[in-house]
């Protein structure tokens, strides 16, 4: 069902770019959102998975000019979340315009990021790949159900150098100040560049409620420039059109805080953000941020603003935080080398493989990280890295899919590749898979060479270790 627009929206968009563009607004509202995906190419190249959704699925999919790792969806759409490769993180269903700010901060791996505000983990994925899952990706959400939803999806996507917060981001510089050398803020906001996807926006626009969101950005934003280094970059996006949530936020910020601006440019049709609003003029640098309209680029719309911190901020009263019962070591620690050694002798991973992480004690569950990810405030996090394998009550480790799929080429034993699509459905509903002739013991388990998990033989059968939280998922061979 088509979204609508009520009229102070419209309203609204006329004042903003005339009546015509508001028109071309309401049209585009009216249309069918055209669904894009981001290709996992640590896992699957472009080529490979175009090919495979449509002599699999009959989804067929075209090249976007100007990005490397996209496609965009041109028949097929209702598949495209129920193919075991989207199970697997093979990609990532994302508007086209929510992959620019990550394209715009661009980090690598000597980076130190924050993604302030990261659920659902489309942008937070997109920096780990763009890091080439190493260094340090931190995480922030407030929202207890999102986080759900964020370490759903880094799991999805096997991203091994993020590590996640549950706070107000706000407040965050109390702990963190003049340590990142990059920071997103992907700020709450009022919606109007996705209410094609998202009509409830419809209902509760008013300026009034633009006005609260207002003073949240502000003051995530703030934090952000207080906890990035001098010289570090800050990229503040949203995904609405108002003034009030995105110059008139940056002009605020302009006149109090050490931030220039740098010209932001991307691979798709942009405006330039107003420097002028009715009786209003901003500072002549916002010329140098840019909007993304709905109706010309054919997904959400968007505005960035790029941002470079020119001096020190003043010091908040630091806050230390909380404790919890993890333990961090590394690969040659006694407390975990009798798990390394298991996996290097039961699963033939080279030692100096396990050598490129840091693992982490909490109870029972033993999670992993790349090495070179750093964090001192330990007793700040809901979760480092991915799971590496659980302890039993005679301290014995089954090691965890996750675990299977992030050193899925280092395996060479205890293999199991799976014969047909009933074992299978098998294998990623949680089922056994009876009447097969193999050792006792742990097994990695592949499908047409591609790694699905772990699994344990056991007189009954092979058991699925395939995460419960993927077993839920719809999904079409």
């Amino acid at each position: 069902m088509a979204a609508e627009v009520s009229d102070r929206i419209y309203n609204y968009i006329s004042v903003l770019y005339g009546k015509e563009s508001a028109d071309k607004y309401l049209a585009f509202i009216k249309k069918e959102p055209i669904q894009y995906i981001r290709v996992n190419t640590s896992r699957i190249s472009r080529e490979e998975l175009s090919t495979v959704l449509s002599e699999k699925y009959q989804i067929k999919t075209v090249q976007v000019d100007n990005f490397e790792n996209v496609l965009k969806v041109s028949e097929g759409q209702d598949r495209i979340g129920k193919t075991i490769e989207h199970i697997l993180g093979f990609y990532y269903i994302q508007s086209l315009s929510s992959m620019l700010p990550p394209l715009v901060i661009n980090p690598d791996s000597s980076d130190i990021v924050m993604d302030l505000c990261g659920a659902p983990g489309s942008k937070s994925t997109q920096l780990a790949e763009l890091m080439n899952g190493k260094g340090t990706l931190i995480i922030n959400e407030i929202d207890n159900e999102r986080i759900k939803s964020l370490i759903f999806n880094l799991e999805r996507m096997i991203v091994i150098n993020s590590s996640v917060i549950h706070s107000k981001g706000e407040v965050l510089s109390k702990i963190y100040n003049d340590h990142f050398t990059k920071v997103l803020v992907d700020a709450p906001c009022s919606g109007l560049g996705i209410i094609q996807k998202k009509g409830e926006v419809n209902k509760w626009w008013s300026l009034d409620h633009v006005q609260r969101l207002q003073q949240l950005q502000i003051r995530l934003l703030v934090s952000a420039i207080k906890m990035a280094k001098t010289g570090a970059e800050i990229v503040y996006s949203t995904c609405t059109l108002s003034v009030e949530e995105n110059e008139m936020v940056i002009d605020k910020i302009l006149e109090k805080y050490p931030v220039k601006l740098e010209q932001v440019k991307l691979p798709v049709p942009t405006r330039q953000a107003f420097t002028e609003y009715e009786n209003l003029k901003f500072n002549p640098e916002l010329k140098k941020a840019v909007r993304v309209l709905p109706w010309e680029i054919d997904s959400d719309g968007f505005f960035l603003v790029k941002m470079i911190k020119t001096g020190k901020t003043e010091i908040n009263e630091r806050e230390v935080p909380r404790q919890n019962d993890y333990k961090i070591v590394g690969s040659n620690h006694k407390s975990i080398k009798p798990y390394i050694d298991y996996v290097t002798d039961h699963f033939g991973v080279d030692k100096n493989i396990l050598d490129d992480y840091k693992f982490i004690f909490r109870g029972k569950e033993i999670f992993f990280v790349t090495k070179d990810w750093h964090d001192e405030n330990i007793g700040l996090f809901n979760r480092i890295g991915l799971k590496f394998g659980t302890l039993d009550k005679k301290e014995r480790i089954t090691v965890n899919s996750q675990a299977a799929q992030v050193l899925e080429k280092h395996i060479t034993r205890f293999i199991y590749q799976l014969k047909n699509e009933d074992e299978l459905y098998k294998y990623l509903t949680g089922w056994k898979i009876k009447d097969i002739d193999i050792p006792l013991g742990q097994y990695v388990v592949k499908y047409n060479n591609w790694m699905l998990g772990a699994a344990i033989m056991t007189s009954e059968g092979l058991k699925s270790r395939f995460p419960r939280t993927k077993r839920t998922q719809r999904f079409d061979f």
